[in-house]
């Protein structure tokens, strides 16, 4: 009889039974009657493990949470749209590469959806492990929020270029067998820790415990702002639109994704300003008129404020 692996986590168990193969070496190639694609997982140790997912079902499946009564308190890291992929599409302005966070009360379900197309990579850690890590004397109050771990918090992370290259090595480095579990758990690691220092700069006084609705809600919002990247928001249009009160709009959206309403839309549209330009099809003018400008030297100062120097340099690259 077959020894059964201890560092598989046991959804990944759960899906290669459900779908009537085998995990081979941590890594459960998805059978060509079902999809294609992978996902290989790492229990790492009692505290921490992650899942590596990268693949296309025909239709969504529902594996059983093995892990959702257990005593752990597990913070979920779920970082999104960071494998290798083709140029992004201008009207897939969302497709970032980012990361959730989230506490344990955000992800209770009994039962875990296998959605049709996954390209993430989940790493669970215990709240308390992260807690003797590092010293506790000075955390902000999200760091104290989040490593208690007793409301339901979610925050979003942009990815940016340090991140990415850690991630990278993660997916690409060759190691050998024997240290692939200490090779990865560091990295996981470190990734968390670059994340909590990022978390550790915002300046939130108080955070608010928020429920699906509210989340739902807020990451339409999101959505709205970077499908008309040309038109500015109003706060007011967009609280009438989220059956919310402007305070509470701003409140949360801020607490979530660590800016206010503007600020993100701003960042967004300059990144869009500088994937237009890239494709060399339209002109310093045109961009800046196509993302709602009206005086191009404004639009000038932000471009160059956010990216670093002027659209007509960044044109020339």
């Amino acid at each position: 009889m077959k020894k059964d692996n201890p560092t598989v986590p046991e959804v990944l168990k759960s899906l290669a039974q459900l779908l009537g193969t085998a995990v081979n070496g941590r890594r459960l190639e998805i059978p060509r009657r079902f999809g294609r694609g992978y996902c290989t997982g790492f229990v790492f140790n009692e505290d921490i493990r992650m899942l590596i997912s990268n693949y296309e079902l025909k239709q969504d499946v529902h594996v059983k949470n093995v892990a959702a009564n257990t005593a752990k308190r597990m913070l979920v890291f779920k970082f999104r749209n960071i494998f290798p992929q083709r140029a992004m599409p201008l009207t897939e302005k969302d497709r970032m590469p980012s990361v959730l966070i989230a506490t344990s009360r955000i992800n209770t379900d009994d039962v875990i959806s296998i959605h049709t197309n996954t390209a993430t990579i989940n790493i669970e850690v215990d709240a308390g492990y992260l807690s003797r890590l590092f010293d506790p004397s000075d955390r902000s109050p999200l760091l104290q929020s989040l490593l208690q771990n007793t409301q339901p918090f979610l925050f979003e992370q942009m990815i940016y270029p340090s991140l990415q290259k850690i991630v990278d090595e993660m997916l690409t480095e060759p190691i050998n067998e024997s240290f692939e579990l200490f090779f990865l758990r560091v990295k996981a690691e470190e990734l968390i820790c670059r994340l909590l220092m990022e978390l550790d700069k915002r300046d939130e006084g108080r955070l608010y415990a928020l429920n699906t609705e509210d989340i739902a809600t807020i990451y339409r919002i999101k959505a709205q702002l970077l499908e008309h990247l040309e038109i500015p928001p109003v706060i007011k249009t967009l609280a009438v639109d989220a059956g919310m009160s402007p305070t509470k709009l701003k409140r949360l959206f801020k607490q979530i994704f660590g800016n206010s309403i503007f600020s993100y839309y701003q960042e967004f549209r300059m990144k869009e300003a500088a994937l237009l330009l890239r494709e060399k099809k339209y002109t310093v003018s045109d961009v800046g008129y196509r993302l709602g400008f009206s005086n191009l030297s404004h639009f000038s100062r932000v471009f160059e404020a956010h990216i670093g120097m002027k659209p007509k340099q960044y044109s020339m690259l």
